[in-house]
């Protein structure tokens, strides 16, 4: 049955998340797609900002580290992010950016891994996985002696042999949106030895997580689905600006392990049990707090602070589920009304359609030579004509892993404040820029620095 205009927004009248809308700035004729790449401005942001700038910095000054409990911030954030993928209490801290984390795990893992099993010398990951989480693993193979072996999805399975020490995956996808199973891929590497670090960049905010799962303990972790490692990112779905702060997760069973091989390398002040007895020897912090390193840089933390607030009012009308079963209505109507009113245009579906292997974004392909006069696919141009008439989602070139390549147009639908009429409005945009061919214009055809 066809979707309507009028069907929309009844939708957007009966959406019992549609306050949480009111939580953030959204800029007047914008339509923004784009939330998986960078999150809307919370309106808490600018006055806590502030706040932080002329009163706790200003007015109170080094006072702050105690006053304003600046000291506990990283933990604190962390406590209040971990119910949104399936950790404990004082499991996680929000500290650093993804790629620096990433190396903090990673290199445990592959300590972990060198002590209990000499003899594994490979690590695993997917040949779409986000660039940084490759180059930080490559970094480390180099520096190591090891080798990375990068795969098809289709393949990690098969890929899983006596001689992997860790797999690294990101769970959802930056470029397709295809989500993986991580209970099921966990207990699969687990069940043959190996070490598994999530990359929850996309997945935070967007997707409900469990990161313990079946909750197993040390003597059953080759039965287990429960992950070992996670990192993920603090800007995306979780709304907390620009470069906001990263968080970590590390299992409890490798958290707390006494042998400081174990241990993540960075270690600085900051994760050191005791950091003003300014002792000239590092003693780790217990747990999670040791994967801390330096000055935490607590603007940006409290910016932070804003955008996981407004998931904590999300729990008064459902928290994670509801905001997970918005977000495939949002994306399958969005499929559906895209193949309806964009149809002969080229345009294939990147995205899984099953609702258990997709995250929150929804791509498209465009084939190379769909374009004309030298233009490609038009998938670049096409993202800039909707820029400019305010529908804003992004490109990526997409490598094909062995197939052609094919250029994506990519859309992210976050339910704290996308709406269906939102959905319509989008694909009426793109309909007309298709229809009429405004994306051949020159001005949309000029590549800039960031896609």
């Amino acid at each position: 049955m066809t979707t309507t205009h009028q069907d929309c927004r009844t939708l957007d009248a009966q959406d019992p998340l549609a306050p949480l809308r009111d939580h953030f700035s959204l800029p007047a004729g914008v339509i923004y797609l784009d939330g998986n790449s960078l999150g809307v401005l919370p309106k808490a942001t600018a006055a806590r900002v502030a706040d932080v700038v002329t009163r706790e910095w200003g007015a109170d000054l080094i006072q702050s580290w105690n006053t304003a409990s600046w000291f506990d911030l990283p933990q604190r954030l962390g406590n209040q992010l971990a119910p949104l993928i399936g950790a404990g209490p004082n499991e996680v801290v929000c500290t650093d950016s993804t790629s620096i984390n990433l190396y903090k795990v990673l290199s445990a893992a592959l300590n972990i891994a060198r002590e209990d099993s000499p003899g594994r010398r490979r690590i695993v990951s997917e040949r779409s996985n986000f660039p940084t989480d490759l180059y930080i693993a490559e970094g480390l193979c180099k520096e190591r002696g090891l080798e990375l072996v990068l795969v098809e999805p289709q393949d990690i399975a098969t890929a899983l042999t006596s001689d992997v020490a860790v797999l690294m995956l990101t769970h959802v996808n930056y470029r397709t949106g295809a989500m993986h199973d991580m209970a099921a891929t966990t207990a699969a590497a687990h069940a043959a030895g190996i070490l598994c670090v999530w990359d929850l960049a996309h997945s935070a905010g967007a997707v409900p997580v469990d990161l313990h799962a079946a909750g197993a303990d040390f003597e059953e972790w080759r039965a287990s689905k429960s992950a070992d490692f996670a990192v993920g990112c603090g800007y995306k779905y979780l709304n907390g600006g620009p470069g906001a702060p990263a968080f970590v997760w590390v299992h409890p069973r490798h958290a707390s392990r006494p042998d400081l091989n174990f241990m993540q390398p960075l270690s600085g002040w900051w994760g050191h049990a005791t950091p003003f007895a300014f002792t000239p020897d590092y003693q780790p912090a217990p747990g999670i707090t040791r994967y801390l390193c330096g000055t935490q840089p607590i603007i940006s933390l409290s910016a932070l602070q804003c955008g996981l607030d407004v998931f904590t009012a999300a729990e008064a009308l459902g928290g994670m589920a509801a905001l997970r079963t918005k977000s495939l209505a949002l994306t399958d109507l969005f499929i559906q009304l895209v193949e309806e009113r964009c149809a002969g245009h080229g345009l294939g579906l990147a995205t899984p359609r099953e609702h258990a292997r997709r995250g929150s974004q929804v791509c498209w392909t465009r084939d190379e030579g769909a374009g004309v006069h030298g233009q490609g696919s038009g998938a670049y141009a096409i993202v800039q004509a909707l820029i400019a008439r305010g529908v804003i989602g992004d490109f990526r070139r997409d490598d094909g892993g062995n197939g052609p390549h094919k250029d994506i147009l990519r859309f992210g639908f976050t339910p704290l404040y996308i709406g269906f009429e939102d959905v319509w409005n989008a694909v009426e945009h793109l309909r007309q820029v298709l229809d009429t061919a405004e994306w051949q214009r020159p001005e949309f055809n000029q590549r800039h620095a960031v896609t």
